[in-house]
């Protein structure tokens, strides 16, 4: 019965990697009546508390959709201002990360960031490459469908140049050219502000992630709603195709 009793009470384990699309951060200020500067600046904040809600609940791997590809197309003041933000974290933060053992990642087309911010991104990479209690992965400039095309003709470039064999191509081959390459495919999915899309954010690797859509603006996202999105998923039954 002691046995039994013990098998109950143990939890399923945490996701190993979290992913969050960080959404609602101009409705946050609109709704407020302030710039839509105001709420990217107030969402940093809710960046620090997601590393480390990710840290307290066990996640080894969390990434958060900084920036699309598509997000160029938006006036020329906020990406001026989300920049501004984008530089100004990487010179404050990077201390703090690396002191709590955190190693920075980012993903996405860096030939469309200014090369001050690209210094800045190679520099936080290369300062906490060798931290492994949380790799904490940011999408800049990023799009998955830009990343799937980009991969493509990476092995058909292979191929052209005889490094690879058309027959020798699968999954591995395949996400191996990917930009996480050496990050595990998400297990929970995180989306603040009710939306109910992924918006071109992994394409290939959420291919059987678990979805949790959280009706609560990104500047408002808590520790809480962390752990709570973390329980939720640990009471899912994950199949992965099977019965």
């Amino acid at each position: 019965m002691e046995t039994a009793s013990l098998k109950n009470d143990v939890l399923p384990p945490a996701p190993v990697h979290v992913a969050i699309i960080m959404d609602g951060n101009g409705r946050w200020a609109k709704a407020r009546g302030l710039p839509r500067s105001a709420g990217h600046k107030r969402g940093a904040e809710s960046v620090r508390r997601s590393v480390k809600a990710a840290i307290s609940n066990g996640v080894k791997y969390l990434t958060l959709f900084g920036f699309s590809s598509e997000n160029w197309k938006r006036p020329a003041e906020e990406v001026r201002d989300l920049m501004g933000l984008l530089r100004f974290y990487l010179k404050s933060e990077i201390k703090a990360l690396h002191r709590e053992g955190v190693c920075l990642s980012v993903i996405g087309d860096r030939t469309r960031l200014d090369e001050d911010i690209v210094a800045l991104i190679e520099k936080s990479e290369h300062q906490t490459k060798s931290n492994s209690r949380l790799v904490l992965t940011i999408a800049l400039s990023y799009g998955g469908r830009s990343e799937i095309l980009n991969g493509v003709r990476k092995i058909a470039e292979a191929v052209k140049n005889g490094d690879l064999e058309i027959d020798d191509i699968n999954e591995h081959i395949f996400a191996s050219h990917l930009y996480t390459t050496n990050i595990p495919d998400p297990d929970l999915l995180i989306r603040t502000s009710g939306e109910q899309r992924i918006s071109n954010f992994l394409l290939w690797q959420c291919a059987y992630t678990e979805f949790s859509f959280i009706d609560t603006l990104w500047p408002d996202f808590s520790e809480d709603h962390f752990g709570d999105a973390v329980k939720d998923f640990q009471a899912r039954d994950r199949r992965y195709g099977t019965t």
